[in-house]
């Protein structure tokens, strides 16, 4: 070794759901079955007119850097889907295209927050918001949603943490698929602009709700930073494109910022994502693709004995007690890739006080993936019997 110091801010938690998905592609890679319920991620590919985008812009444009806020089309275009979705008159000055939504988060922590501020985020909630906090030196404040509140933040909880700089919340939110609805965010966002406490609103799974349509933040506070992704709704993952609306005073610095950190999101990307908005035909039939899946799971999975779950508002997961099954749910996760092929997430990627009781189910694969998972739980659960398995190892 040579003693060249590491720097600590890199010493955070890993991000789980990687881990199990290098475990399942190693089954795979050895010759073993895989039904990957595991990644937040949406099994179709990029709609038509995204690909048909980016092969226009490879055979026609230099594809050289943009500027670093994006390019001016799609953010025109990100205008008038705000005006279509929220019926909200955004700003195109306000838009900041990024390499992806995580991307985005880096920037509006950077640009929002001091290392040392107490920023508070949901538990169970989405790991990487934690995690990126932490390597800043941010104080993260976990305030617990619990299932009895179908996992729902209120302004009361966030008033009762005690003093705070910032708020991160989802909604529809990961793992839980929980959806503030559009009364119940604006209050939040009213409340966090009067007390002065910057909200970042995370709605990167809009469009993909199940009941009730999702609320931009953007229309209910001057002050909220929204961060959003063409990987969900728009089924493109790997492109790394997301997006930031942000308060004008927060444009400056974000540019500023990302002309340093990352120049810009990938030229081709950008052109592709302004092709995706031609393929909202698709990009429906995926919802209802969503929309089975979450079907077959909420009927299928009490036949495996696994029956505590909160129906999701949006996204494209259900979160599981399993505690019932094991005190140990990563062991469980584990123990289900090994004996069944299936590749689930365990709760303490989200929750690190109380993941070990949950699973994350993620229903974004196809109808027979969701019936290859019934179907495998199930007769797991017949063969286990009623026993108890709770503090002993599973497999």
């Amino acid at each position: 070794m040579s003693g060249i110091k590491v720097s600590g801010r890199a010493d955070i938690a890993p991000f789980f759901v990687m881990e199990m998905m290098r475990a399942a592609a190693q089954r795979e890679a050895t010759g073993g079955d895989v039904v990957h319920m595991e990644v937040g991620q949406p099994s179709s590919p990029a709609p038509a007119g995204a690909r048909a985008a980016a092969k226009a812009a490879i055979d026609n444009d230099v594809l050289g850097y943009t500027d670093a806020v994006g390019i001016e089309p799609l953010r025109a275009r990100l205008v008038q889907h705000y005006a279509d979705w929220y019926g909200h008159d955004a700003d195109p000055g306000r838009i900041v295209i990024t390499q992806g939504a995580s991307g985005a988060f880096t920037l509006a922590f950077l640009s929002c927050f001091e290392a040392g501020d107490r920023v508070a985020v949901t538990a169970p909630g989405y790991p990487c918001y934690r995690n990126t906090l932490e390597a800043l030196d941010i104080d993260v404040v976990e305030i617990a949603v619990t299932p009895e509140t179908g996992f729902r933040l209120t302004a009361e909880m966030v008033e009762g943490a005690g003093p705070l700089d910032g708020l991160v919340v989802a909604s529809p939110a990961n793992p839980t698929g929980t959806m503030l609805i559009a009364d119940e965010l604006g209050r939040l966002a009213r409340w966090c602009h009067s007390a002065g406490v910057r909200l970042v609103s995370d709605e990167i799974y809009h469009g993909i709700s199940y009941g009730s349509e999702a609320a931009t933040a953007a229309a209910h506070s001057p002050s909220a930073v929204v961060v959003n992704s063409f990987s969900k709704y728009f089924s493109m993952t790997g492109w790394r494109l997301g997006w930031l609306l942000l308060p004008p005073e927060l444009v400056a610095p974000v540019e500023r910022l990302a002309q340093n950190a990352t120049i810009a999101a990938a030229t081709v990307s950008q052109h592709a994502a302004l092709g995706a908005f031609d393929s909202i035909d698709e990009l429906e039939a995926n919802v209802a693709r969503y929309t089975a899946n979450r079907q077959i799971l909420l009927d299928g999975l009490p036949a495996a004995g696994i029956d505590r779950i909160a129906p999701p508002d949006g996204a494209f997961y259900i979160y599981a007690n399993v505690d019932h099954l094991t005190d140990d749910s990563a062991e469980l996760a584990a123990v289900w890739l090994g004996e069944l092929g299936i590749a689930t997430t365990p709760g303490i990627d989200f929750d690190p006080a109380e993941g070990h009781r949950y699973i994350r189910f993620s229903f974004a694969g196809s109808n027979d993936d969701m019936g290859q998972t019934v179907e495998r739980l199930t007769n797991w659960a017949k063969q286990r019997g009623p026993s108890s398995f709770v503090g002993m190892r599973l497999g």
